[in-house]
């Protein structure tokens, strides 16, 4: 159990930053690689599962046979002493020695070996234990698909923020540019200085954005770093990535759930669970049966090493416990108590997972609509600024119009920037939602 989950987390390291010119690139596998062998909750989890087989090891051990042996020397007196109830006539025939305090050696070695043979809850126990530890290796692969989906959207934020720098960097580049044009017009006198301050205030405006981004950037970074569950500096570049479509992204509503009823690890360690106290109960159960223990031991003793007498045995024990003060009953009351419980957490889940699947597919086919509606509306803004330039070339236009068409072309980029990053989240959401890894 513990070399499986060596290798599921060794197949995702991969080296965290990859050189990139002279900048280092952070993937996004690079990034989910390192979460998994770093994040402080999936070891907690792996943990946990490992401490599940231990309890699944000790719970066979009853059913194992187990060898115990024994060794005793003692120091010892060999007066008779009477014990009660002995016939008096019999003392008296036994010829008995004066109290002596000489002492001999006393030694005894033993060998004993036992098996259950029959004990109905032991072996429900040993059943439910490894359900249990089942149950743990779903909770793993659920912490895997929850840590994998911090590490996406912290991503992709980070993402969408570095495509900000760039849009707020061409913003700056052209009210530069726009600067520079309308303070040559200023001087040969065909514009008027008003448009030289117009202009003037976008720039400071553009920069003012341009540090806004780079520091809700340098934030984002460390968001995706305590993601990762690294706490080295954040001195890399996220790489220009997006999360492709997702298969059967647009199939049916049906289809969806009923992958995500079967495949869901949290879904599957509920339904783990309610068999761990259905076979509880039945262990329970068992306290009104009787067990059976096949033993066999030798011994050797005497008050010589030398001269030690043999002795061997072989039998059968049965115990049946008539009655346990009420005990096994309130057991099997506790295991009905959280099969109902059980029962109760996979009905919300499942309802859980339908919103989360219903709202997550609707969220991609959203995002989809918005992508293409941002994509004509930054090809519109993109023309609007063209002409708006070609008219102020032309002395037709004024700085106004001129600054207008280039907000709406930082909005429009601003806004397909933000569909980009809603899409890739959205397709994240119904990974988590289908309870795929990828």
């Amino acid at each position: 159990m513990r070399l499986l989950f060596a290798l599921v987390l060794s197949l995702f390291v991969v080296p965290a930053l990859a050189q990139d010119g002279s900048s280092r690139v952070l993937t996004l596998d690079a990034a989910l690689g390192t979460a998994r062998s770093n994040n402080p909750s999936l070891r907690s989890a792996v943990a946990l599962s490992e401490a599940a087989d231990a309890r699944q090891d000790k719970a066979r051990a009853g059913l194992l046979p187990s060898l115990v042996g024994t060794a005793t020397y003692a120091r010892t007196t060999s007066n008779f002493v009477p014990r009660p109830g002995q016939n008096p006539n019999v003392l008296q025939m036994v010829d008995q020695p004066p109290y002596s305090s000489k002492l001999y050696n006393s030694f005894n070695l033993g060998l004993t070996a036992s098996i259950v043979v029959f004990d109905f809850g032991v072996i429900d126990r040993f059943r439910s234990s490894k359900e249990a530890r089942r149950g743990f290796e779903e909770r793993t692969r659920a912490a895997v698909l929850t840590a994998d989906y911090a590490v996406r959207n912290a991503f992709f934020s980070a993402r969408a923020q570095k495509s900000l720098i760039g849009v707020a960097r061409e913003t700056v580049a052209n009210n530069q540019r726009h600067l520079e044009q309308t303070q040559a017009f200023v001087e040969v006198g065909t514009r008027p200085e008003i448009d030289l301050l117009q202009v003037r205030t976008d720039l400071a405006n553009s920069r003012v954005t341009l540090l806004q981004n780079e520091n809700a950037y340098a934030v984002a970074r460390i968001n995706l770093q305590l993601a990762m569950g690294v706490e080295a500096g954040a001195d890399f570049e996220v790489a220009d990535e997006h999360l492709g479509p997702v298969p059967k992204e647009d199939g049916s509503l049906d289809e969806l759930l009923r992958e995500a009823f079967e495949t869901r690890p949290d879904m599957k360690a509920l339904q783990r669970d309610l068999r761990v106290n259905q076979l509880l109960e039945g262990a329970s159960s068992g306290g009104y049966a009787p067990n059976l223990t096949a033993s066999s031991a030798i011994t050797r003793g005497g008050i010589d090493l030398n001269e030690l007498g043999t002795n061997w045995n072989v039998g059968l024990a049965a115990n049946w416990p008539l009655f346990s003060g009420l005990g096994t009953r309130a057991d099997m009351q506790e295991a009905r108590a959280n099969q109902r419980n059980n029962e109760a957490q996979i009905a919300l889940l499942r309802q859980n997972v339908r919103l989360q699947v219903e709202q997550s597919r609707l969220g991609v086919l959203a995002a989809l609509a918005v992508l293409e509606a941002a994509g004509e509306a930054l090809g519109n803004a993109q023309g609007r600024l063209k002409l708006a330039e070609g008219r102020y070339e032309a002395g037709v236009g004024n700085a106004i119009e001129l600054g207008d068409a280039q907000v709406a072309l930082t909005q429009a980029e601003s806004q397909s920037v933000g569909a980009e990053y809603s899409l890739s989240l959205a397709r994240a959401q119904l990974l988590n939602a289908l309870g795929r890894a990828q």
